[in-house]
Protein backbone atom coordinates (compact mmCIF):
# COMPACT_ATOMS: atom_id res chain seq x y z
CA UNK A 1 0.00 0.00 0.00
CA UNK A 2 1.04 3.55 -0.80
CA UNK A 3 1.08 5.18 3.41
CA UNK A 4 3.65 2.04 4.00
CA UNK A 5 6.02 3.54 1.64
CA UNK A 6 6.10 7.16 3.64
CA UNK A 7 4.75 5.91 7.00
CA UNK A 8 6.22 3.28 9.39
CA UNK A 9 4.77 3.38 12.60
CA UNK A 10 1.36 1.38 12.93
CA UNK A 11 -0.83 4.04 14.81
CA UNK A 12 -0.15 6.95 12.61
CA UNK A 13 -1.18 4.56 9.41
CA UNK A 14 -4.13 2.96 11.36
CA UNK A 15 -5.25 6.79 12.15
CA UNK A 16 -4.62 7.99 8.44
CA UNK A 17 -6.86 5.27 7.56
CA UNK A 18 -9.77 5.90 9.73
CA UNK A 19 -13.27 7.07 8.74
CA UNK A 20 -14.39 8.77 7.11
CA UNK A 21 -11.66 10.08 4.03
CA UNK A 22 -9.49 7.42 5.43
CA UNK A 23 -10.60 5.06 2.18
CA UNK A 24 -9.26 7.95 0.06
CA UNK A 25 -5.33 8.35 1.03
CA UNK A 26 -4.06 5.14 -0.18
CA UNK A 27 -4.69 6.60 -3.74
CA UNK A 28 -3.85 10.15 -2.56
CA UNK A 29 -0.57 9.34 -1.55
CA UNK A 30 -0.13 7.21 -4.75
CA UNK A 31 -0.86 10.52 -6.70
CA UNK A 32 1.72 12.61 -4.53
CA UNK A 33 4.21 10.17 -5.31
CA UNK A 34 3.69 9.92 -9.13
CA UNK A 35 3.99 13.65 -9.07
CA UNK A 36 7.60 13.49 -7.71
CA UNK A 37 7.34 15.01 -4.09
CA UNK A 38 9.55 14.24 -1.86
CA UNK A 39 8.61 11.80 1.01
CA UNK A 40 9.00 14.92 3.56
CA UNK A 41 6.41 16.88 1.77
CA UNK A 42 4.18 14.20 1.15
CA UNK A 43 3.89 13.42 5.06
CA UNK A 44 3.34 17.27 5.56
CA UNK A 45 0.56 17.11 3.17
CA UNK A 46 -1.19 13.85 4.76
CA UNK A 47 -1.15 14.91 8.35
CA UNK A 48 -2.65 18.44 7.25
CA UNK A 49 -5.46 16.39 5.64
CA UNK A 50 -5.74 14.28 8.89
CA UNK A 51 -6.58 17.12 10.56
CA UNK A 52 -9.24 17.37 8.21
CA UNK A 53 -10.38 13.87 8.80
CA UNK A 54 -10.32 14.08 12.34
CA UNK A 55 -12.75 16.97 12.58
CA UNK A 56 -15.34 15.51 10.24
CA UNK A 57 -15.29 11.84 12.15
CA UNK A 58 -15.69 14.02 15.34
CA UNK A 59 -18.90 16.07 13.96
CA UNK A 60 -20.34 13.00 12.80
CA UNK A 61 -19.78 13.62 9.01
CA UNK A 62 -20.39 10.60 7.18
CA UNK A 63 -18.90 10.14 3.76
CA UNK A 64 -22.17 9.49 1.07
CA UNK A 65 -20.93 10.70 -2.30
CA UNK A 66 -18.49 13.83 -2.25
CA UNK A 67 -16.98 16.23 0.05
CA UNK A 68 -18.23 19.93 -0.03
CA UNK A 69 -16.57 22.93 -0.02
CA UNK A 70 -19.00 23.65 2.38
CA UNK A 71 -17.11 21.36 4.87
CA UNK A 72 -14.00 22.65 4.26
CA UNK A 73 -15.06 26.03 5.01
CA UNK A 74 -16.61 24.37 8.23
CA UNK A 75 -13.66 23.18 9.00
CA UNK A 76 -11.39 25.88 8.09
CA UNK A 77 -13.52 28.12 10.51
CA UNK A 78 -13.12 25.78 13.46
CA UNK A 79 -9.31 24.72 12.99
CA UNK A 80 -8.41 28.52 12.85
CA UNK A 81 -9.65 28.34 16.53
CA UNK A 82 -8.16 25.34 17.93
CA UNK A 83 -5.38 24.71 16.34
CA UNK A 84 -2.16 24.84 18.61
CA UNK A 85 1.27 25.32 16.54
CA UNK A 86 4.76 25.85 18.16
CA UNK A 87 5.75 27.85 14.81
CA UNK A 88 3.54 31.38 13.63
CA UNK A 89 0.21 29.89 13.45
CA UNK A 90 -0.29 32.31 10.10
CA UNK A 91 2.19 29.80 8.42
CA UNK A 92 0.75 27.19 9.62
CA UNK A 93 -2.77 27.90 8.69
CA UNK A 94 -1.06 28.37 4.66
CA UNK A 95 0.46 25.30 4.63
CA UNK A 96 -2.70 23.20 6.02
CA UNK A 97 -4.47 25.12 3.21
CA UNK A 98 -2.08 24.52 0.82
CA UNK A 99 -2.15 21.09 1.92
CA UNK A 100 -6.04 20.51 1.61
CA UNK A 101 -6.36 22.45 -1.41
CA UNK A 102 -4.30 19.62 -3.16
CA UNK A 103 -6.66 17.11 -1.51
CA UNK A 104 -9.35 18.80 -2.77
CA UNK A 105 -8.50 19.26 -6.31
CA UNK A 106 -7.22 15.73 -5.99
CA UNK A 107 -11.14 14.21 -4.77
CA UNK A 108 -12.59 16.83 -7.74
CA UNK A 109 -10.03 15.21 -10.55
CA UNK A 110 -12.26 11.82 -9.29
CA UNK A 111 -15.47 13.81 -8.98
CA UNK A 112 -15.48 13.01 -5.30
CA UNK A 113 -15.62 16.91 -4.85
CA UNK A 114 -17.77 19.44 -5.38
CA UNK A 115 -16.09 22.91 -5.63
CA UNK A 116 -18.64 25.80 -5.60
CA UNK A 117 -19.05 27.33 -8.48
CA UNK A 118 -19.57 31.46 -8.90
CA UNK A 119 -20.35 32.28 -12.19
CA UNK A 120 -19.58 35.49 -13.30
CA UNK A 121 -22.73 37.58 -13.99
CA UNK A 122 -20.70 38.50 -18.02
CA UNK A 123 -19.82 34.90 -18.38
CA UNK A 124 -22.38 34.27 -20.75
CA UNK A 125 -22.37 37.65 -22.52
CA UNK A 126 -18.06 37.19 -22.61
CA UNK A 127 -18.34 33.56 -24.50
CA UNK A 128 -21.14 34.50 -26.62
CA UNK A 129 -18.74 37.38 -27.56
CA UNK A 130 -15.66 34.91 -27.38
CA UNK A 131 -17.74 32.34 -29.95
CA UNK A 132 -18.55 35.12 -32.12
CA UNK A 133 -15.16 36.31 -32.55
CA UNK A 134 -14.46 32.25 -33.54
CA UNK A 135 -17.24 31.86 -35.88
CA UNK A 136 -17.05 35.03 -37.95
CA UNK A 137 -13.26 36.26 -37.52
CA UNK A 138 -11.58 33.15 -37.03
CA UNK A 139 -9.63 34.39 -34.30
CA UNK A 140 -6.90 32.20 -33.00
CA UNK A 141 -7.07 30.57 -29.56
CA UNK A 142 -4.34 33.25 -28.35
CA UNK A 143 -6.20 36.07 -29.62
CA UNK A 144 -9.44 34.31 -27.51
CA UNK A 145 -7.12 34.48 -24.68
CA UNK A 146 -6.00 38.19 -24.85
CA UNK A 147 -9.58 39.12 -25.68
CA UNK A 148 -10.69 37.65 -22.53
CA UNK A 149 -8.52 39.19 -20.28
CA UNK A 150 -9.06 42.93 -21.39
CA UNK A 151 -12.90 42.75 -21.65
CA UNK A 152 -12.71 41.41 -17.96
CA UNK A 153 -11.27 44.56 -16.72
CA UNK A 154 -13.96 46.64 -18.04
CA UNK A 155 -17.21 43.90 -17.57
CA UNK A 156 -15.62 44.59 -13.79
CA UNK A 157 -16.12 48.22 -13.85
CA UNK A 158 -19.90 47.65 -15.20
CA UNK A 159 -20.36 45.39 -11.85
CA UNK A 160 -24.25 44.38 -11.90
CA UNK A 161 -24.60 45.89 -15.37
CA UNK A 162 -22.38 43.31 -17.60
CA UNK A 163 -24.85 41.74 -19.00
CA UNK A 164 -26.41 41.44 -22.35
CA UNK A 165 -29.23 43.41 -21.18
CA UNK A 166 -27.20 45.72 -18.82
CA UNK A 167 -25.03 47.11 -22.32
CA UNK A 168 -28.36 48.54 -23.48
CA UNK A 169 -27.61 51.58 -20.81
CA UNK A 170 -23.95 51.91 -21.57
CA UNK A 171 -23.25 55.68 -22.81
CA UNK A 172 -20.53 57.15 -25.21
CA UNK A 173 -19.36 58.98 -22.36
CA UNK A 174 -19.01 56.31 -20.33
CA UNK A 175 -16.96 54.22 -22.49
CA UNK A 176 -14.96 56.98 -23.45
CA UNK A 177 -13.81 57.45 -19.57
CA UNK A 178 -12.97 53.94 -19.18
CA UNK A 179 -10.82 53.70 -21.79
CA UNK A 180 -8.51 56.52 -21.13
CA UNK A 181 -8.22 55.70 -17.18
CA UNK A 182 -7.38 52.27 -17.77
CA UNK A 183 -4.77 53.50 -20.70
CA UNK A 184 -2.95 55.36 -18.22
CA UNK A 185 -2.34 52.75 -16.08
CA UNK A 186 -1.16 50.37 -19.41
CA UNK A 187 1.65 50.38 -22.13
CA UNK A 188 1.43 50.65 -25.88
CA UNK A 189 0.70 47.02 -26.32
CA UNK A 190 -1.93 46.40 -24.12
CA UNK A 191 -3.73 49.86 -25.10
CA UNK A 192 -3.92 48.59 -28.63
CA UNK A 193 -4.90 45.22 -27.08
CA UNK A 194 -7.84 46.82 -25.24
CA UNK A 195 -8.95 49.63 -27.85
CA UNK A 196 -9.02 46.43 -30.43
CA UNK A 197 -11.11 44.21 -27.54
CA UNK A 198 -13.53 47.11 -26.54
CA UNK A 199 -14.49 48.27 -30.47
CA UNK A 200 -14.66 44.44 -31.58
CA UNK A 201 -16.88 44.03 -28.53
CA UNK A 202 -19.30 46.63 -29.22
CA UNK A 203 -19.44 46.06 -32.89
CA UNK A 204 -20.56 42.21 -31.89
CA UNK A 205 -23.20 44.12 -29.17
CA UNK A 206 -24.49 46.16 -31.88
CA UNK A 207 -24.76 43.24 -34.62
CA UNK A 208 -26.37 41.53 -31.55
CA UNK A 209 -28.87 44.09 -30.79
CA UNK A 210 -27.84 44.76 -27.57
CA UNK A 211 -27.06 48.22 -28.24
CA UNK A 212 -28.72 50.59 -30.55
CA UNK A 213 -25.26 52.82 -30.93
CA UNK A 214 -22.37 52.81 -32.60
CA UNK A 215 -20.44 52.77 -29.75
CA UNK A 216 -17.08 51.17 -30.92
CA UNK A 217 -17.04 54.90 -32.61
CA UNK A 218 -16.55 56.05 -28.53
CA UNK A 219 -13.64 54.12 -28.07
CA UNK A 220 -10.23 56.91 -28.20
CA UNK A 221 -8.18 56.15 -30.77
CA UNK A 222 -4.55 56.84 -29.19
CA UNK A 223 -2.06 57.71 -32.08
CA UNK A 224 1.28 55.79 -32.39
CA UNK A 225 3.28 55.52 -35.35
CA UNK A 226 4.33 52.19 -37.02
CA UNK A 227 8.49 51.49 -36.37
CA UNK A 228 8.27 54.80 -34.33
CA UNK A 229 10.39 52.56 -32.06
CA UNK A 230 14.07 51.75 -31.60
CA UNK A 231 13.99 47.63 -30.82
CA UNK A 232 14.98 47.23 -27.31
CA UNK A 233 17.47 44.60 -26.81
CA UNK A 234 20.46 43.11 -24.94
CA UNK A 235 23.82 43.54 -26.88
CA UNK A 236 26.69 40.79 -27.66
CA UNK A 237 28.82 41.38 -24.51
CA UNK A 238 25.48 41.65 -22.32
CA UNK A 239 24.46 38.81 -23.64
CA UNK A 240 27.03 37.08 -22.89
CA UNK A 241 27.41 38.38 -19.22
CA UNK A 242 24.14 36.68 -18.21
CA UNK A 243 25.43 33.74 -20.14
CA UNK A 244 28.30 33.68 -18.11
CA UNK A 245 26.51 34.41 -14.48
CA UNK A 246 24.33 31.17 -14.68
CA UNK A 247 25.09 28.44 -12.29
CA UNK A 248 25.19 25.46 -14.60
CA UNK A 249 26.35 22.87 -11.54
CA UNK A 250 22.12 22.93 -10.64
CA UNK A 251 19.16 21.43 -12.53
CA UNK A 252 17.54 24.84 -12.32
CA UNK A 253 21.09 26.02 -13.79
CA UNK A 254 21.25 23.76 -16.19
CA UNK A 255 17.75 24.77 -17.68
CA UNK A 256 18.22 28.11 -17.21
CA UNK A 257 21.33 28.22 -19.35
CA UNK A 258 19.80 25.89 -21.94
CA UNK A 259 16.53 28.34 -22.46
CA UNK A 260 19.28 31.21 -22.21
CA UNK A 261 21.60 29.97 -24.92
CA UNK A 262 18.43 28.93 -27.21
CA UNK A 263 17.53 32.66 -26.98
CA UNK A 264 20.76 33.93 -28.10
CA UNK A 265 21.17 31.41 -31.14
CA UNK A 266 18.00 31.55 -32.55
CA UNK A 267 15.86 34.71 -31.12
CA UNK A 268 12.64 32.45 -31.14
CA UNK A 269 9.68 33.50 -28.66
CA UNK A 270 9.73 32.38 -24.66
CA UNK A 271 5.76 31.02 -26.09
CA UNK A 272 8.02 28.73 -28.98
CA UNK A 273 10.70 27.40 -26.02
CA UNK A 274 7.94 26.68 -23.75
CA UNK A 275 6.15 24.44 -26.62
CA UNK A 276 9.09 22.87 -27.13
CA UNK A 277 9.05 19.15 -27.26
CA UNK A 278 11.25 16.50 -27.01
CA UNK A 279 10.30 15.12 -30.53
CA UNK A 280 11.38 18.05 -31.97
CA UNK A 281 14.54 17.62 -31.95
CA UNK A 282 15.96 15.62 -34.65
CA UNK A 283 19.31 14.50 -33.55
CA UNK A 284 20.08 12.56 -35.60
CA UNK A 285 19.60 15.18 -38.85
CA UNK A 286 20.67 17.87 -36.06
CA UNK A 287 17.96 19.99 -36.78
CA UNK A 288 15.70 21.66 -34.23
CA UNK A 289 11.72 22.55 -34.92
CA UNK A 290 10.05 25.84 -33.26
CA UNK A 291 6.61 25.85 -33.85
CA UNK A 292 4.76 28.88 -35.55
CA UNK A 293 2.96 31.14 -32.88
CA UNK A 294 0.93 34.40 -33.63
CA UNK A 295 -0.04 32.73 -37.23
CA UNK A 296 3.71 33.36 -38.48
CA UNK A 297 5.50 30.30 -40.02
CA UNK A 298 7.53 27.24 -38.50
CA UNK A 299 11.32 27.17 -37.70
CA UNK A 300 13.84 24.16 -38.65
CA UNK A 301 16.72 25.68 -38.11
CA UNK A 302 20.09 23.30 -37.40
CA UNK A 303 21.14 22.65 -33.99
CA UNK A 304 24.41 24.79 -32.72
CA UNK A 305 26.90 22.77 -30.60
CA UNK A 306 26.14 25.56 -27.87
CA UNK A 307 22.49 24.67 -28.00
CA UNK A 308 22.66 21.03 -28.53
CA UNK A 309 25.36 21.11 -25.06
CA UNK A 310 23.44 22.75 -23.30
CA UNK A 311 19.97 20.84 -24.14
CA UNK A 312 21.53 17.34 -23.36
CA UNK A 313 23.35 18.44 -19.95
CA UNK A 314 20.04 19.47 -19.13
CA UNK A 315 18.21 16.76 -20.11
CA UNK A 316 20.53 13.92 -18.80
CA UNK A 317 21.43 16.02 -15.66
CA UNK A 318 18.93 18.47 -14.92
CA UNK A 319 15.57 17.38 -15.80
CA UNK A 320 12.96 15.43 -13.75
CA UNK A 321 11.66 12.25 -14.60
CA UNK A 322 7.89 12.60 -15.49
CA UNK A 323 5.48 11.99 -18.18
CA UNK A 324 5.01 15.80 -19.99
CA UNK A 325 6.31 15.40 -23.70
CA UNK A 326 8.02 18.97 -23.78
CA UNK A 327 11.38 19.86 -23.14
CA UNK A 328 11.16 22.43 -20.16
CA UNK A 329 9.53 21.95 -16.95
CA UNK A 330 9.41 23.10 -14.18
CA UNK A 331 12.18 22.23 -11.11
CA UNK A 332 9.91 21.26 -8.06
CA UNK A 333 7.18 18.91 -8.07
CA UNK A 334 4.44 18.80 -8.74
CA UNK A 335 6.56 18.72 -12.29
CA UNK A 336 4.99 20.44 -15.25
CA UNK A 337 5.74 22.18 -18.64
CA UNK A 338 6.14 25.93 -18.17
CA UNK A 339 2.24 26.95 -19.21
CA UNK A 340 2.37 30.54 -18.32
CA UNK A 341 4.49 33.39 -20.10
CA UNK A 342 5.62 34.76 -16.69
CA UNK A 343 7.76 31.99 -15.93
CA UNK A 344 9.95 32.13 -18.80
CA UNK A 345 10.36 36.09 -18.24
CA UNK A 346 10.78 35.15 -14.49
CA UNK A 347 13.45 33.51 -15.92
CA UNK A 348 15.30 35.77 -18.06
CA UNK A 349 15.01 38.45 -15.87
CA UNK A 350 16.54 36.73 -12.58
CA UNK A 351 19.63 36.53 -14.70
CA UNK A 352 19.77 39.62 -16.48
CA UNK A 353 19.37 41.24 -12.78
CA UNK A 354 20.05 44.76 -11.76
CA UNK A 355 24.02 44.91 -13.60
CA UNK A 356 22.29 45.14 -16.77
CA UNK A 357 20.47 47.97 -17.67
CA UNK A 358 18.15 47.94 -20.36
CA UNK A 359 14.07 48.89 -20.79
CA UNK A 360 12.63 45.21 -21.24
CA UNK A 361 13.78 42.47 -19.21
CA UNK A 362 12.14 39.48 -20.87
CA UNK A 363 13.04 37.17 -23.46
CA UNK A 364 11.91 39.50 -26.12
CA UNK A 365 15.15 41.44 -25.45
CA UNK A 366 17.35 38.70 -26.97
CA UNK A 367 15.07 38.11 -29.56
CA UNK A 368 15.91 41.72 -30.94
CA UNK A 369 19.38 41.15 -29.78
CA UNK A 370 19.54 38.59 -32.30
CA UNK A 371 17.51 39.95 -35.44
CA UNK A 372 19.92 43.25 -34.40
CA UNK A 373 22.80 41.14 -34.79
CA UNK A 374 22.03 39.33 -38.30
CA UNK A 375 21.20 42.49 -39.96
CA UNK A 376 24.14 44.22 -38.75
CA UNK A 377 26.11 41.03 -39.86
CA UNK A 378 24.69 41.81 -43.14
CA UNK A 379 21.97 39.05 -43.59
CA UNK A 380 19.16 39.77 -45.43
CA UNK A 381 15.98 41.15 -44.05
CA UNK A 382 14.20 38.07 -45.80
CA UNK A 383 16.83 35.33 -44.10
CA UNK A 384 15.93 37.35 -40.78
CA UNK A 385 12.37 37.61 -40.88
CA UNK A 386 12.43 33.70 -41.66
CA UNK A 387 14.46 32.33 -38.70
CA UNK A 388 12.04 34.77 -36.80
CA UNK A 389 8.88 33.45 -38.44
CA UNK A 390 7.88 36.74 -39.35
CA UNK A 391 4.87 35.87 -42.47
CA UNK A 392 5.28 39.22 -43.53
CA UNK A 393 8.37 40.87 -44.19
CA UNK A 394 6.95 44.21 -42.92
CA UNK A 395 7.27 42.77 -39.56
CA UNK A 396 10.65 42.85 -39.53
CA UNK A 397 11.20 46.14 -40.99
CA UNK A 398 11.75 47.87 -37.79
CA UNK A 399 15.65 46.51 -37.70
CA UNK A 400 16.47 48.41 -40.27
CA UNK A 401 16.91 50.97 -37.83
CA UNK A 402 19.75 49.63 -36.31
CA UNK A 403 21.50 48.57 -39.45
CA UNK A 404 24.25 51.52 -39.38
CA UNK A 405 26.51 50.08 -41.84
CA UNK A 406 23.40 50.54 -44.58
CA UNK A 407 22.00 53.98 -42.76
CA UNK A 408 25.82 55.19 -42.92
CA UNK A 409 25.45 54.84 -46.72
CA UNK A 410 22.13 57.19 -46.77
CA UNK A 411 23.18 59.48 -44.39
CA UNK A 412 24.13 63.35 -45.66
CA UNK A 413 26.69 65.18 -44.80
CA UNK A 414 25.93 68.00 -42.81
CA UNK A 415 25.65 71.21 -44.17
CA UNK A 416 28.42 73.69 -44.31
CA UNK A 417 27.54 77.24 -42.64
CA UNK A 418 27.68 79.78 -45.72
CA UNK A 419 28.83 83.34 -44.77
CA UNK A 420 27.71 85.99 -46.54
Amino acid sequence: MALEQVFTYSCTLAKLRSDPLGHLLDNFCDSLLDQGFTLGTIRLHLRHVSHLNTWLADEKWKWEEQLTQGDVDAFYAAYRLLCRNRGPQESHLRQNWSSINRFCKYLEGKSLFEARKETPCYEALLSSYLQWMKDHQYAAAGTLEVRRSSLVKFFNSLGAKATSDGMGELMPDGVESFFLDIADTMGNSARRSMQTALRTFLRFCFHMGFIHLHLDEAVPTLRTYKLAQVPRGVDESQAQTILQSVDCGTPVGRRDYAILTILHAYGVRGGQIRALKLSDIDWDNGQILFRATKNGKDSLLPITREVGESILNYLREGRPACSFHEVFITSRAPYRNLTCSCTLSTIVRRHMGADINVSSKGSHAFRHAFATRKVAAGYSLKAVADVLGHRHLSTTFMYTKVDFNALNQVAMEWPKEVLS
